[in-house]
């Protein structure tokens, strides 16, 4: 039995599945309500954190309230990216949100932190699929060629999220409580379900039988982020870097990320297919997406802190400081995908951007407690224009080397790794800090009140504000030399990213939606490069020999 290959050329070159330029900007600000979903969902708790667990008796478990997200949503990411490219966008999606909504009412309702813990845990669940399926769900409508302008406004989600979230977390505490925080979440997730309901009109997969689901994949892949994340999470704060279950963890980890790669090359279906890392842009892009994951979360997670210490400003105020990172990041990522979609060419702007991450850096690390605010906004604006010419361009080059079989595959596995890298950064650069600042805050206040180790743990931005100079500056001091010299480490980081894009092949950005296409004979899961495009006489001979009507 010969199976023919998918031919829409005829039919479309910028948009799939027959939709309307009406429906699919419909659609896409339904996808956006979506990743705004889960974008806010990682902000907007930072500022209502303290409150919460001081409500519920759970300060002790405050890591575990955003550890249990990050979990949850990481090991997901690539379960949802291979079972949406083959069980079909819609139908998932639908299940990412649902999940979602219900542990946002979990957490809502949550009468003391473990059942907190638990409404984040099931917000995890469904988060993690909610970025993927939403960057795939584009790729299957809309061309590689003109999604740049639309991976542009998805980035910028990140950037208004950034903002926002902080902002709406303070506001919400201090006005009608931070329930709302999760009450919010519902007409916002319901609103995303009724625009995929109305609007998703997207071609489904096509499979002769009921696909088998690679579960040893998934219970494998669960298994070493899991170990990976507590490592990075417990390093150097619960536990020593040196102990038993950390070195546990690590060597679990490895053990488990071994064993998954030799199931996936021998399963049917797998959740990352190891075929995938074959392809030479892939390979590149996700390794520069996981130093850039590094990098970013790394500098990023700490500088509100560090702006509240040194500069004695709330909550509030120092996430107003950092709206020069998100305009950066806002303005560079809708530019770059515009000029994408004009031009064709992607390949300088992570270049660029890697470069500009870099020298951002170099810069934030040069700071003192003297440094004046305008000068920081402005490094903080460099690094966000850096981010923005990088992130989401990464994904539109991970997304045109494969064809609709496995645009859900490739892009859940590069935010994958993309996951992992915050991780790692946040770890690092968390473990550090703190292992810095007790050192320096010992040295420097030793005999005052604030040198005893309850003292360092009751150090507020309000309290050290309120210190008589004397103490105030040896304390600020130590959060600069704690933190800001670590960023200078992470420029090989960034220039290591560089190196690694400058070897990524810059192909044409295809004008057409990429078909699924499946050659029975060759293999289950196998699939056709380039679908839509006219054969060759030599690849016409090559299908006529496989079985493949042409």
């Amino acid at each position: 039995m010969s199976t023919a290959v998918p031919d829409r050329t005829d039919q479309q070159t910028g948009s799939g599945g027959g939709m309307s330029q009406k429906n699919i900007l419909l659609l896409f600000i339904g996808l956006m309500i979506t990743m705004l979903l889960a974008a806010l969902n990682q902000t907007v708790l930072s500022t209502a954190l303290p409150t919460i667990v001081g409500e519920l008796h759970g300060v002790d478990q405050m890591t575990w309230v955003i550890t249990s997200y990050i979990l949850a949503s990481t090991i997901v990411m690539p379960v949802y990216g291979r079972i949406s490219d083959l069980l079909g966008r819609k139908p998932v999606i639908l299940t990412a949100i649902a999940l979602f909504i219900v542990g946002s009412i979990v957490g809502a309702l949550a009468g003391d932190i473990v059942w907190l813990i638990v409404g984040r845990v099931i917000q995890g669940l469904g988060g993690g699929g909610l970025m993927i399926l939403s960057q795939a769900a584009i790729a299957d409508v809309v061309s590689p060629r003109e999604r740049g302008r639309y991976m542009g406004f998805m980035g910028a989600v990140f950037a208004v999220a950034s903002v926002a979230g902080p902002l709406l977390g303070g506001w919400l505490t201090e006005g009608p409580g931070w329930r709302w925080a999760f009450w919010l979440n519902i007409p916002l997730g319901l609103l995303a379900i009724a625009a995929t309901v109305v609007f998703m009109r997207l071609p489904k997969p096509q499979h002769d039988r009921r696909p088998k689901l690679d579960y040893a994949g998934m219970a494998l892949v669960a298994g070493a982020t899991t170990a990976l994340v507590l490592m990075c999470t417990w390093g150097g704060h619960t536990y020593d870097w040196m102990s038993p279950q950390i070195i546990g963890l690590g060597i679990a980890a490895l053990v488990l990320a071994v064993v998954f790669v030799a199931v996936e090359k021998r399963a049917q279906m797998p959740i990352i297919p190891m075929h995938l890392f074959a392809n030479r842009n892939f390979t590149l892009v996700t390794i520069a997406a996981l130093l850039v994951g590094i990098t970013m979360f790394g500098a990023l997670g700490y500088m509100p802190t560090y702006i509240q210490m040194v500069t004695g400003v709330d909550a509030t105020v120092a996430g107003l400081y950092m709206i020069p990172m998100m305009g950066g990041l806002l303005v560079t990522s809708i530019a770059s995908g515009q000029v994408i979609s004009r031009t064709g060419r992607y390949k300088r702007f992570p270049l660029i951007g890697s470069v500009i991450i870099g020298v951002a850096l170099a810069l934030l690390s040069t700071m003192s407690i003297d440094t004046p605010t305008w000068q920081m906004c402005v490094y903080l604006a460099v690094f966000g224009i850096g981010l923005g010419l990088a992130m989401q361009v990464l994904t539109l080059i991970v997304q045109n080397e494969f064809p609709g079989a496995l645009v859900g595959t490739a892009t859940a596995a590069n935010n994958y790794f993309r996951q992992v890298g915050a991780t790692l950064g946040s770890a690092i650069v968390g473990s550090i800090f703190a292992s810095r600042l007790v050192d320096l805050l010992s040295q420097r206040l030793a005999g005052s009140s604030a040198g005893g180790s309850s003292g360092r743990n009751d150090l507020t931005p309000a309290a050290v504000n309120a210190m008589p100079e004397q103490i105030r500056i040896p304390i600020i001091e130590s959060y600069n030399e704690a933190l800001l010299p670590i960023f200078l480490f992470f420029v090989p980081l960034a220039v290591a990213a560089l190196i690694v894009l400058l070897f990524v092949d810059e192909k044409p950005l295809s004008t057409k939606v990429r078909d699924v296409a499946e050659i029975e004979g060759v293999g289950e899961g196998q699939v056709l490069p380039e679908p839509f495009d006219v054969p060759a006489r030599a690849d016409v001979e090559t299908r006529e020999r496989a079985g493949v009507d042409v």
